[in-house]
């Protein structure tokens, strides 16, 4: 197309002021394909990946950078949560009377994204009797409205998105296989966020100042911080990350660094009372086994066990007294009195960064 694209620094930056935040060596072929597809304004993509690894916001951005399109409406169709009886209505409206409750006629989502982009969300889940009239609207360009006689022209650009593979759905029949070709010209495949590690950094600072009605101070992010989050699976993905960000800004009180301890405390208060009364009960019983097995005092059991959950505590809780004292939901000077109750060494006092 004789594109001359942006390197990847510029790309990353060109995608992140639209919303999709990235600054992964990973991604490169990704954004260069988006930007690329932004220019090709009639074609249709597809793109695929896991459920929050930021399909909408990318589709968003394609359009945004399309020329021809960009200044035109970008609609949403959630193909998962359509009503199969309703979805022909939504999808190319209908005429006053054309079936009960039609009091008046009323344009269908394709007819209010003319001239701009139809985003096609969870397409897998579309019900099977409307892929047929979809593809007929992709291939022909028009759209006839229930009830009515005759066709409308459509001049839209569809983008859709896949939480699932196709080609398994068209081998089961679940899904066209004539759709599936026509949606799959340009497709481009979103990895999940533990493929993209490198991204957190970026990813968790741009939340953070993406809710300042929640704590409008985040300027950085701890190093213990980012090392705990390295470790995490986010199965939700992005959209997990966001999420967790969000409830650790509600729970921090202080300071310009975002912190393990933060972290640690959304995710302790996040847990369900019976998620709790669960766990402890088999906690219990392990430390009945060992007890027995041991021969230990009953005052002995429970005095290891509490200079045990400090040495945890002060191990992965925070990097100073304060933080960890609020962890425990204790005071300083507990946590002091406690340690050396123990043998265990006081750190140095120090502020959080």
């Amino acid at each position: 197309m004789g594109i001359d694209l942006p390197g990847p620094e510029k790309l990353c930056e060109i995608f992140s002021a639209l919303g999709f935040v990235t600054t992964a060596a990973s991604m490169t072929g990704v954004l260069q394909s988006a930007y690329k597809a932004s220019w090709a304004s009639d074609a249709t993509v597809l793109l695929q990946g896991e459920t929050g690894t930021g399909k909408q916001v990318l589709a968003r951005a394609i359009h945004a950078l399309d020329e021809k399109r960009g200044s035109f409406p970008f609609v949403t169709v959630h193909c998962s949560t359509v009503s199969e009886s309703l979805a022909e209505s939504e999808l190319f409206g209908h005429r006053k009377g054309s079936f009960s409750g039609a009091v008046a006629s009323r344009p269908g989502l394709f007819q209010a994204a003319d001239h701009g982009t139809v985003f096609l969300d969870d397409v897998n889940d579309l019900p099977l009797r409307l892929q047929p009239k979809l593809l007929d609207a992709l291939q022909r360009g028009s759209v006839r409205p229930v009830g009515a006689d005759r066709e409308l022209h459509v001049d839209v650009r569809v983008i859709a998105a896949a939480n699932r593979r196709l080609e398994p759905l068209v081998a089961e029949g679940a899904f066209r296989a004539d759709l599936f070709h026509r949606l799959n010209v340009i497709r481009l495949s979103l990895p999940p966020l533990r493929d993209r590690r490198e991204d957190l950094p970026a990813l968790v600072l741009e939340f953070a100042r993406r809710y300042p009605a929640l704590y409008e101070r985040v300027e950085s992010l701890d190093s213990d911080l980012l090392e705990y989050l390295a470790a995490c699976r986010f199965e939700g993905n992005v959209r997990e990350l966001e999420n967790a960000v969000q409830r650790a800004l509600f729970m921090k009180d202080e300071g310009v660094t975002l912190t393990r301890a933060d972290w640690l405390r959304q995710e302790f208060d996040s847990q369900t009372e019976t998620r709790t009364t669960e766990e402890i009960p088999k906690a219990a019983s392990l430390l009945w086994l060992i007890m027995l097995r041991h021969e230990l005092p009953f005052p002995e059991m429970m005095r290891k066990i509490e200079g045990e959950l400090l040495r945890t505590a002060l191990k992965v809780g925070g990097k100073t007294r304060r933080e960890i004292a609020k962890l425990l939901k204790t005071s300083e000077r507990t946590l002091y009195h406690k340690m050396s109750a123990h043998g265990i060494a006081a750190r140095p006092r120090r502020e959080a960064s």
